[in-house]
């Protein structure tokens, strides 16, 4: 056999330091290594909603299975529809994607190449740093602020070479956020010429003192895209799929650059289901407000210390990270290690039902006694 090693294929240097995305255990894994059934694993890995999708989500997709043979709307156009009655914002202004990463995929695709740099904050989505990498781009990478973007340093780091900046808000896995006047400074601080991805997935939990217009500012920055998905609060995270807001010339090159078919007609139709739901969007939201407020109420029982999250998920800090979570898993408990993000003491750990939140602290209190 012929050496097939990366080697002899010669791949590019960046691409052979690609580090391949980790996500949460799946739950028949854990099952069949710890002898269990899947109903007893308890998930709170991957920041997806415990309440699941909502009922009219659900009862679209029992009916869809007669349009499976034929490819989906290119367009997405019930979707983008449906998204532009939803927030007021023209359908040219809308990129459907395969979940937002798809979206600041194609953002780095558009903008970065060697020689080139993008800026983003420490701790940032691990989506920004492999977006980054596969295009050769340089990475410049600003310390954090209390675990959160300082934007004056980040500001401080844009020359002549950046093509992209990455900011999300709120942040994973840190669950820091940055005030919506704050970003907005920030925004027109930065040079009209370089793109700035704000990332969203998490907007929808912000209490409402916190809320800002980010798809306002679209339409006075031509340099900024929102991404936002229907994974998180609306609880569609197996179908993948979220989209991006800019105006419409950066828009349409993102459009331009995207795969074709990228929203499958599942999900599509499931997302049109669920952003009209609204009822069961402010239900997830209050739902995860009570959990956030019940795990802190844990972590602060163990005496553990733990960042205060505007997301569905928390950052705690455990000691020996890795054993920990090793004793969680023996237990049937699944969270989030992120020793790949410079945190080996933290655990990140999502809001689960109250039964769920109750099972992982127990756990937890358990492991840290070992």
């Amino acid at each position: 056999m012929r050496d097939s090693s990366e080697t002899a294929l010669r791949l590019p240097a960046h691409i052979r330091a690609t580090k391949p995305y980790q996500p949460g255990k799946p739950i028949d894994a854990l099952a069949r290594e710890i002898g269990v059934r899947p109903e007893a694993i308890v998930k709170l890995a991957s920041n997806e909603n415990p309440l699941g999708m909502s009922a009219a989500a659900r009862a679209v997709l029992t009916d869809a299975g007669t349009e499976l043979a034929r490819y989906p709307d290119n367009d997405c156009h019930a979707l983008l529809a449906a998204l532009s009655r939803r927030f007021d914002v023209p359908a040219e202004c809308l990129v459907p994607g395969n979940g937002s990463e798809c979206v600041l995929g194609l953002a780095a695709t558009a903008f970065l190449e060697p020689g080139r740099n993008a800026v983003y904050a420490q701790y940032s989505f691990q989506a920004f740093v492999n977006a980054v990498q596969r295009t050769g781009a340089a990475h410049k990478v600003v310390p954090a602020h209390n675990y959160g973007c300082d934007l004056e340093a980040m500001l401080a780091a844009i020359d002549e070479n950046t093509a992209l900046v990455y900011l999300a808000n709120p942040g994973n896995p840190t669950g820091s956020f940055v005030s919506g006047a704050s970003l907005e400074r920030f925004l027109t601080a930065v040079p009209s010429h370089i793109p700035v991805l704000l990332d969203e997935a998490y907007s929808e939990y912000l209490p409402v003192d916190d809320c800002y217009d980010s798809l306002a500012w679209v339409r006075g920055f031509p340099n900024l895209i929102v991404t936002r998905t229907f994974s998180k609060a609306y609880g569609l995270a197996g179908l993948r799929v979220g989209y991006g807001v800019a105006q419409p010339p950066l828009a349409a090159l993102l459009n331009r650059i995207r795969p074709a078919f990228v929203v499958t007609a599942l999900a599509e139709r499931a997302a049109v289901a669920a952003l009209n739901d609204e009822a069961f969007l402010v239900r997830s939201c209050a739902e995860n407000h009570k959990g956030l407020a019940q795990l802190y109420a844990g972590f602060d029982s163990l005496g553990l210390h733990y960042l205060r999250s505007r997301a569905n998920f928390v950052l705690v800090q455990v000691g020996d990270a890795a054993m920990v979570n090793a004793s969680l898993l023996r237990q049937g408990v699944i969270v989030r290690p992120v020793g790949v993000y410079g945190l080996p003491d933290w655990l990140r750990i999502s809001v689960g039902t109250g039964a769920e939140n109750l099972r992982c602290l127990a756990a937890l209190q358990q492991a840290m006694q070992a």
